[in-house]
């Protein structure tokens, strides 16, 4: 068993044990990813501590040797972090490492412009409470956009958060009325969750892009609609060009790249 799958078996064998606690910290926020078209240096934001730590506790154990970028669309993002995109694993190590996920850190200060480095996650069908993966990621390249668009995107985003957390609070009313031995009508679980959305509308306030975000989106260009729906966890400090150069690779109808496009290796680096 050579070094970089012995790894990976040390990976699923923490995984259960995995704590918050891991080594991190603004000492350890900067990771050179040397992919095969390109070095690109990222910072890892401290606000987002649980996807930091899990970020570099994969960095040290070398996981993301080897590993391809499987998801590439042009003027959207580049993604990586599949386990099944390298050698070596069992059919149960890969079942682990591409189901194991970690809570939502969503923060308004951090968001989808060009360059930043979001987890991803499945759907809000299946996952309502919008855990990260605990492997994959995506580093955004996006496109420009008008202010006009930005307040159309803004108005739909928090139209997509409402409907999310609607459909959360059905199945977590509903589920808990099931678990407790008196399951509810649907009617029931409507009305219940209807109340709880109205405390929300009146307490919290929607989302709106701030000065930066807008010019951010308005010059560098991202992907605005993302916001508040994925964790933005770092941002790309050097090799944007890479980004660029990644996100143009000729694709299938599956946004996979025709020519393999590899993570050669990660590690921490010094400021």
């Amino acid at each position: 068993m050579n070094r970089s799958v012995r790894c990976i078996v040390s990976i699923v064998s923490l995984l259960v044990l995995f704590s918050c606690a891991a080594p991190g910290g603004s000492e350890n926020s900067l990771v050179l990813i040397k992919t095969s078209l390109g070095d690109i240096k990222i910072r890892l934001f401290d606000s987002t501590p649980i996807h930091r730590d899990n970020f570099i506790k994969l960095v040290n154990m070398g996981f993301y040797e080897g590993v391809l970028f499987h998801r590439v669309i042009k003027d959207f993002m580049i993604q990586a972090g599949d386990a099944s995109t390298r050698t070596g694993l069992t059919k149960q190590q890969l079942d682990t490492l591409n189901t194991y996920t970690i809570p939502a850190e969503f923060r308004r200060e951090y968001y989808h412009k060009k360059g930043a480095i979001a987890a991803a996650r499945e759907g809000n069908e299946v996952n309502p409470g919008m855990r990260s993966s605990g492997t994959q990621f995506y580093i955004v390249q996006g496109t420009r956009f008008t202010e006009p668009e930005l307040k159309t995107i803004e108005a739909r985003v928090n139209s997509n958060v409402k409907q999310t957390l609607f459909s959360r609070l059905m199945k977590d009313i509903a589920d808990s009325a099931r678990l407790s031995g008196k399951p509810l009508q649907e009617s029931e679980v409507q009305e219940r969750a209807s109340l709880k959305m109205f405390d929300y509308l009146t307490t919290k306030v929607d989302l709106k892009f701030t000065d930066s975000q807008i010019k951010d989106y308005e010059t560098i260009g991202g992907v605005p609609r993302l916001d508040g729906a994925y964790t933005v966890f770092g941002e790309v400090v050097e090799g944007l060009d890479v980004v660029d150069r990644i996100a143009s690779v000729k694709t299938d109808s599956s946004d996979k790249p025709l020519s393999d496009v590899r993570i050669i290796k990660m590690k921490l680096v010094a400021k």
